[in-house]
């Protein structure tokens, strides 16, 4: 530690911080523009000049490391001077366009032309002007004639996005940041940028011109896509939600926040939204009042209940649903005498069912901190954007990341080691690393795998996990939605024990975690994919979209287009062929509620607007249609009362519950010398992407005009393309059981030689079946896209 002293206040920090560091520390405010706590040093805006004793000119505190006995002066006349004449400089160029621009009311420069700035300028010759740019849907480069060349965009990309997409042309005042040429910017991460710029350079496109930030109440919130459990400021303005920024949580998200938690809000205000309960008849849909919607739908559960038995029931959520409703839901349905309930609609394999409740298996601090990870079956950068950032960041610190995978997806960061098999050789690949792991620590291999030989990336991954540090085995989504899930996560968990790691799940949405510890399955009921195959005569989908949000929307369909009653809790008008009573529930900024993240950390919020037309919060829904069914129980008052007796008042209190849960399945299904499925020629392999995840998302107007969220392709190597005497761009038709579609071919030499990627949660393959498992691809009458 090194004593230094600022303003006469003298303070320790760690030797080789800097004089920003220190002051920070102090709590000294020092003007700085290019500063920025989460990214490199650049010291190019000087705005950040101090007096340091004994130093002939004033020296950035930004850049200029302590030493001890160090004296500075922040605010001394020299200090102060030289802080001025830099804002001189600064606002040379700058326009006077203050009055319209979108930064105005929330501006460093301004804030600081208010403290350093002269009241008129000296200088007389023209201004630049900056050209501006097209850096796609969600970043507006209009008006880059107010660029500062702090460059805080430029780092973020090339430290935290992992990708540079800005950079800088030009020296002197011909310098301009500028996207490649003909290029957007296309990160996940891309929005932060706009909270970074410390002017009007940089705004949000969906935002512009819409509302100034002083006619916009704060709230705070929790997103509802991924499992992270970001941190959210709602703004609000008529109640409406304008605008999404980061609440900063060092613990959870930083100050950061992916592009979809900040620009799904859209979707919320989408032409889509359900606002007054609507019952069908005769064909045809009519607006109805909330007490002749909810007594038609108890007057259909009892009949069916009476007909065919309390089995012909079943219920299906969304894990984007909270945790209120969630247990209302599963309440209800158990109240009326029925166990089929469940919210894991993309998964196939419930063998686990019992023993696992997949979470994280550490805090997402931990998470960050690993030295060597093994990630399973994961779209780690486009499923968990913000995890993906944080494990960038420890593999920048030296941490050894291995991957086994059906697609080599750019990931932004260095790989130690890669296994690209086909989902069906995964758990073929995992018994190599167990065969490995055997070997290296001299223990009994499981019987079955004696004759394994490992490969050399087995070998390594193996040898990558044996040391001391910090580490963990972690299984993504496609490993959970795999149809082997629990034979993977068995073989997972047997590395885990035998290397001394952790065993986490990348979960899927909000409340994967939530859905678990609200009883929300089925139990000795149905499960998501029973209730499909063996078709049930009533369907409640709460915030559901089973063509899009099933493991296999071929059998869902089915199952709706039979049933004799479907009832939809939704925020958004959907199934409209196969539903028979649509009920408008509130989304996330209309409720109050709860979910649980992946670390098993409880986040309670309220609602942020209120609901808009007839829509009313999901879990009051649930309470008075079990009144008006006579179920027992119900008597909520509010979100809390539920939350609390779910996970009690004590966990709520100090947002913990990762004593209830487990990773650890005490009796492990028996993985060694499981074969793959046989005959398996083209298999599919199907990604969310990422702006299809979920109902709000799928309505963004923003998100839907990226990159991401381009209609699907189906993604093959070189080597089946040519097989299959297809170029890219051709039209192929593709089979999967019942079902056809038609979609444009791609090439993806990062795939294996029998693996077709084809998403799922999109209308165009939503006739298709299981998101994993055979398919057949051939060229469609020789057109071309």
């Amino acid at each position: 530690m090194v004593e230094i002293e600022i303003d006469g206040k003298k303070v320790e920090v760690p030797a080789g911080s800097m004089v920003m560091d220190a002051a920070n520390k102090l709590g000294t405010y020092i003007p700085h523009f290019c500063y920025h706590k989460k990214l490199s040093i650049a010291a190019n805006c000087r705005m950040c000049l101090v007096e340091v004793e004994k130093a002939p000119k004033p020296l950035p505190a930004c850049a200029t490391p302590v030493s001890a006995g160090m004296i500075v002066r922040s605010n001394s006349d020299k200090a102060v001077q030289a802080q001025k004449g830099v804002m001189e400089f600064l606002l040379i160029n700058h326009p006077l366009d203050c009055p319209i621009c979108d930064q105005g009311g929330e501006c460093q420069l301004q804030d600081l032309a208010v403290g350093y700035g002269k009241s008129a300028s000296r200088y007389e010759e023209e201004k630049r002007v900056v050209f501006q740019k097209d850096a796609g849907p969600l970043i507006s480069m209009q008006e880059m004639t107010r660029c500062i060349h702090c460059t805080r965009c430029v780092r973020f990309g090339q430290e935290i996005a992992g990708v540079m997409e800005l950079g800088m042309l030009g020296r002197g005042e011909h310098a301009e940041i500028t996207s490649f040429v003909g290029k957007t910017v296309d990160s996940e991460l891309s929005g932060n940028m706009i909270d970074l710029c410390p002017v009007g350079a940089l705004t949000s496109k969906p935002f512009r011109y819409s509302a100034r930030t002083w006619e916009l109440s704060r709230r705070k919130s929790v997103s509802p896509h991924d499992g992270l459990g970001a941190n959210l400021i709602v703004q609000v303005k008529n109640n409406k939600v304008m605008r999404v920024l980061p609440f900063e949580n060092e613990a959870i998200n930083e100050c950061w926040l992916s592009d979809k938690d900040r620009f799904s809000y859209e979707g919320l205000n989408s032409e889509q939204r359900l606002t007054q309960p609507m019952i069908k008849q005769g064909g045809q849909w009519r607006e109805t009042d909330w007490q002749t919607a909810l007594e038609y739908v108890a007057h259909g559960l009892k009949n069916i209940k009476h007909e065919y038995g309390a089995d012909a029931i079943a219920a299906l959520a969304t894990p984007h649903s909270t945790l209120e409703e969630l247990s209302l839901l599963q309440k209800l349905v158990r109240g009326l005498g029925s166990q089929n309930v469940d919210f894991r609609l993309r998964q196939s394999d419930f063998a686990l069912d019992g023993n696992v409740t997949p979470w994280l298996g550490m805090s997402i601090a931990e998470f960050g901190q690993l030295k060597r990870a093994f990630v399973i079956g994961s779209f780690l950068r486009k499923d968990h954007p913000l995890l993906a950032a944080r494990m960038r960041q420890a593999v920048k610190m030296g941490a050894k990341l291995n991957i086994l995978h059906g697609s080599d997806d750019d990931l932004l960061m260095p790989v130690a080691n890669k296994m690209i098999k086909a989902p069906s050789a995964w758990l073929a690949a995992l018994n190599e690393v167990v065969a490995a792991v055997a070997k290296a620590k001299g223990i009994a291999i499981p019987a079955g795998l004696e004759n394994i030989e490992p490969s050399t990336d087995a070998v390594q991954t193996a040898a990558s996990l044996m040391g001391d540090e910090p580490k963990a085995v972690l299984l993504g989504n496609a490993a959970a939605q795999h149809p082997q899930a629990s034979l993977l996560h068995a073989a997972a968990q047997w590395i885990a024990e035998n290397t001394g790691a952790k065993i986490g799940y990348l979960t899927e949405a909000a409340n994967t975690v939530g859905g678990y510890l609200a009883n929300a399955t089925p139990g000795a009921g149905g499960n998501a994919q029973q209730v499909f195959a063996q078709a049930r005569k009533a369907y409640l989908l709460f915030n559901a979209e089973p063509e899009l949000d099933c493991a296999n929307p071929q059998l869902a369909r089915a199952a709706l287009d039979q049933a004799e009653m479907v009832v939809a809790f939704s925020a958004y008008q959907h199934g409209i062929d196969y539903a028979d009573v649509l009920l408008p529930i509130a989304p996330f900024t209309e409720t109050s509620g709860t979910f649980v993240s992946c670390e098993g950390r409880v986040q309670s919020f309220n609602g942020t607007v209120k609901p808009l037309g007839e829509t009313r919060p999901g879990w009051k829904v649930l309470r008075v249609l079990a009144n008006v069914l006579s179920l027992a129980g119900f008597d909520y008052e509010t979100s809390e009362a539920i939350r609390d007796e779910v996970i009690g008042a004590q966990h709520a209190a100090d947002g913990d519950v990762t004593a209830r849960l487990n990773n650890i399945a005490p009796h492990l299904p028996q993985f060694a010398g499981v074969s793959a499925p046989a005959g398996q020629g083209l298999e599919r392999l199907a990604d969310v992407p990422i702006y299809f995840s979920d109902a709000t998302v799928r309505r963004a107007a923003s998100l839907q005009k990226t990159a991401d969220a381009k209609p699907p392709k189906a993604w093959m190597s070189a080597s089946l393309l040519q097989q299959l005497g297809v170029a890219t761009g051709d039209k192929v038709t593709v089979r999967q059981g019942t079902g056809t579609t038609v979609v444009n071919a791609g090439l993806d030499n990062s795939l294996p030689a029998t693996v077709v990627k084809l998403a799922a949660a999109h209308a165009s393959t939503a006739a298709l079946g299981a998101m994993f498992g055979p398919i057949s691809v051939e060229k469609f009458a020789g057109e071309r896209a």
